[in-house]
């Protein structure tokens, strides 16, 4: 693959910001902020197993660009993604003297993005934020809109919409990541083509279920077939281009962004309902995904035969379409009356249309739920 970066603007407007995509961006992650004016005192927020990785080539580069730059290092894992964490992200920021004019640069997967942007948009009430993510759920999907937040009594219900300032995706990243880190990401990419792009999902479905393994040249992840590098770039940028555009129309979730949820009203329930880590959020997404195409199946709005690709697709990455064994359907409704788009006592629920384009719907009996959860689990 060309070493050439790509880049990708989130229009906000006086907040638009670019979003960096290639190789050996981590490199650049200094002049890329100095080009933004990203020049304050800096915390760089890591977890244990991407300090060692990326941690020092990360200070390198903001050394390169004179950006003055201190590590604070947060616990890994879904069950750190708590205030007891942010917390502990603001007491590195004082004790480095970080004023309004700093930023802080989230180094890492989904949870130090979401826990980092946090501290950042509560930090004097808000400072700068850079995304640097390093996994491929990071970079096609949290480190792209302001979603920020911490898991309190259920999923990301304590958090803070805060925009980042800059994004800088290093595909060279994903050359690190365990296969089960690059399932999990693609499960991501697929629900961006289910609901928002029939061609991105055609894409993947030439080249994870009818393409010849033989004929999938490039990066082996370990998940059957090849994916290349070149599918790699094509699956960031096109995720970045697809999510900026409904962000940049609906910031808040007041009308279209609501379609990104697709599968995770499922997917959030069946984290909790297994425990916090057992299941990976994007495994959890991808059998969310599948109730959620049953469900428009059983309501009488999606044909039978989108549920089978879609399936297709989910199964020929390795991802799991069913609920984990011994999964109770009816723990799994009820922590879905605790998600954040619960109105009035009613789900509220994004489903598939037809491929590229959901639909969000309020109107579903909860019985007829419980049916299509009870049916996973078979």
């Amino acid at each position: 693959m060309a070493d050439e970066s790509t880049t990708v603007t989130i229009a906000l407007g006086e907040r638009a910001y670019p979003v960096h995509i290639g190789p050996g961006e981590l490199a650049r992650l200094g002049e890329r902020m100095a080009a933004r004016g990203l020049a304050g005192r800096t915390l760089v927020v890591t977890n244990p197993q991407v300090e060692p990785l990326y941690g020092e080539a990360a200070l390198a580069a903001l050394a390169g660009a004179g950006v003055a730059a201190q590590v604070v290092v947060i616990p890994a894992g879904e069950r750190s993604k708590t205030l007891a964490t942010t917390a502990r992200i603001w007491s590195a920021a004082m004790a480095h003297k970080l004023d309004r004019g700093s930023v802080i640069v989230a180094l890492g997967g989904g949870i130090v993005g979401d826990v980092a942007g946090f501290a950042a948009a509560c930090y004097y009430r808000g400072v700068r934020l850079v995304q640097v993510p390093t996994t491929l759920v990071a970079m096609v999907d949290s480190s792209v809109g302001g979603k920020t937040g911490v898991n309190f009594e259920g999923k990301n219900l304590v958090g803070a919409f805060w925009q980042p300032s800059l994004v800088v995706a290093d595909l060279a990243a994903l050359a690190t990541l365990p296969p089960r880190e690059l399932r999990c990401g693609l499960a991501e990419v697929i629900k961006h083509g289910a609901i928002l792009d029939h061609e991105l999902f055609e894409r993947l479905e030439r080249d994870f279920v009818g393409a010849p393994r033989a004929a999938c040249a490039g990066f082996r992840l370990g998940i059957g077939p090849r994916l290349s590098l070149d599918m790699a770039r094509l699956a960031v940028q096109r995720s970045c281009e697809l999510k900026g555009a409904v962000v940049a129309e609906d910031e808040r979730e007041a009308g279209k962004r609501a379609w990104l949820n697709f599968g995770h009203t499922f997917g959030h329930a069946l984290e909790a309902v297994g425990g916090l880590g057992r299941l990976h959020h994007g495994e959890a997404v991808a059998i969310g995904m599948m109730l959620a195409a049953r469900l428009g199946v059983r309501r009488g709005d999606l044909p039978a035969s989108v549920e089978a690709r879609l399936g297709a697709v989910l199964r020929a990455v390795g991802l799991p379409t069913g609920l984990p064994s011994g999964t109770d359907p009816d723990e799994v409704l009820a922590l879905m009356y605790r998600d954040k788009k619960v109105r009035d006592g009613r789900l509220t629920l994004t489903l598939l249309r037809r491929l590229g384009e959901a639909m969000v719907v309020s109107d579903t009996p909860p019985a007829l739920v419980r049916e299509v959860l009870a049916e996973g689990a078979t």
